[in-house]
């Protein structure tokens, strides 16, 4: 999960990744292989799993784990330690790996360097000016940058699945057209899936994220209040929607870009 609650600095981190998304698919569809009867093969993408499973709890391959099929990286930065694939069975996992998953991507380095960059947009942007500049500055702009990461990859990924019954895994779509696909993906932070397979509205990426936001008046101190705070929430909510729609497409840009091999996930509309 990418993380930053500092309302200016989200906000020109989302659009940073719009824009990557603006140069990345076009490319994705330039790279498409025509195929003759696509019309015959791609029609009958594998369906969605269906709700209920006879799987264990505790059986789901994580992505890092052996047998994985997922990488535990999207781009090489970006933690995917909670992307799962929908064409597959549903298995439910259990509440040690829902605290496996945001332990992993909580503490992957990765994170930091990411939470490095946010802290020094901040600085650029002179946001919360009573933090200062200089080193001493960009040290508080880091210490909140991590702070809203570690409690907020915990709050929503386990803390809040774990009371509220949901599955905090990005069930990757990875067939279809283009649009249908950034559509699914970027309404994945509105809809989850519970323990038992069954669709309902993501509760825990709300609370969890409205949590922190709130938790965020002790040590924004020039944004407290009611409208920071919503601001905090659904800038990070929205840098979610943006990061899921970036790991639905990395094996896509992976298997096209690097591997040069045939991929059918891919659909021009």
């Amino acid at each position: 999960m990418m993380e930053h609650r500092n309302t200016s600095g989200g906000v020109r981190l989302i659009l940073r990744n719009i824009h990557l998304l603006a140069v990345l698919l076009p490319g994705l569809l330039f790279a498409q292989q025509p195929s003759g009867n696509s019309g015959a093969q791609g029609a009958s993408p594998t369906a969605a799993a269906p709700a209920t499973t006879s799987a264990q709890p505790g059986t789901a391959v994580l992505p890092g784990d052996p047998g994985s099929t997922e990488d535990k990286r999207a781009f090489g930065v970006l933690p995917n330690y909670r992307t799962a694939e929908a064409d597959q069975p549903f298995v439910p996992i259990t509440t040690k790996q829902k605290f496996t998953i945001a332990t992993k991507d909580t503490f992957d380095w990765p994170s930091y360097i990411l939470g490095g960059a946010f802290a020094g947009i901040s600085q650029l942007d002179n946001s919360n000016p009573s933090f200062g500049q200089g080193l001493e500055g960009y040290a508080k702009r880091y210490a909140a940058n991590v702070a809203d990461q570690d409690i907020g990859n915990f709050m929503t990924e386990a803390v809040m699945p774990t009371l509220l019954h949901e599955d905090p895994r990005y069930f990757r779509k990875g067939t279809g057209p283009i649009k249908k696909r950034i559509f699914y993906a970027a309404t994945r932070v509105l809809i989850t899936k519970t323990d038992t397979g069954a669709t309902s509205f993501n509760f825990a990426e709300f609370i969890g994220n409205g949590s922190v936001a709130a938790l965020g008046n002790l040590y924004y101190p020039d944004e407290k209040g009611f409208s920071p705070t919503m601001q905090r929430m659904f800038t990070q909510i929205g840098t979610d929607a943006v990061s899921q729609v970036l790991k639905e497409f990395w094996p896509d840009v992976k298997r096209k870009w690097f591997h040069r091999g045939t991929a059918n996930g891919i659909a021009a509309d």
